[in-house]
């Protein structure tokens, strides 16, 4: 895309404006670190838009207190008072269960993945918010506690205009057939590699 200009120009009847103002479905993928991270850099440019934002965290810890959260809640509540950017909503789904063991069995978190995907859909057939981030959201359905053909079919028919960024690896096919923006992030070398923990300011 060169200068920002399309390649190719479909003939489907839309205006510039129309085609360019469509709601957007976006998987970040792949087994690179910056997945969460270029999703909530989105997040940034929607609040400076105002835009409401609600975050869906999947996978990490309720207890993790990640720099992200604190940045936009901050920023949430400074639409609060002022009313500049827009309003922001966290929500996390359970305790966490991918890369640390947390109270509760198997099918405790499974069925807390589910509840925050069915509320997830209430939010969009009431058109809750302009930018959904789906934190780490690709991992239940890979695990299977949530149904893939069924989080294709919502989001394809999601009224308004409401952004949807997804993120995790291993993204499911169908998902990224479905997907109108995807960004596989590849690993060519991580500090990890070299015994290196991660650190804050960078990880959290």
């Amino acid at each position: 895309m060169p200068q920002g200009k399309p390649e190719y120009v479909p003939d489907d009847g839309l205006t510039t404006r129309q085609r360019r103002n469509r709601p957007l479905l976006m998987v970040h993928t792949g087994p690179g670190k910056g997945k969460s991270t270029a999703a909530f850099g989105l997040a940034l440019r929607a609040w400076n838009q105002g835009w409401p934002i609600g975050v869906f965290q999947f996978v990490k810890s309720a207890k993790w207190r990640i720099g992200e959260e604190n940045a936009l809640l901050a920023l949430g509540r400074l639409h609060e008072r002022t009313g500049e950017g827009g309003p922001v909503f966290w929500n996390k789904m359970g305790e966490g269960w991918s890369w640390i063991q947390r109270p509760g069995t198997e099918a405790d978190h499974e069925a807390d993945a589910r509840e925050g995907w069915e509320q997830i859909k209430r939010d969009l057939a009431a058109e809750t918010y302009r930018l959904y981030v789906l934190d780490e959201f690709t991992y239940p359905m890979k695990w299977g506690w949530v149904d893939v053909d069924d989080v294709v079919a919502a989001l394809a028919d999601r009224p308004g205009n409401q952004h949807v960024v997804i993120t995790g690896r291993d993204a499911d096919p169908r998902l990224i057939e479905a997907a109108d923006l995807v960004t596989e992030m590849s690993k060519v070398r991580h500090p990890m590699d070299s015994g290196q923990k991660g650190q804050k300011g960078i990880e959290w």
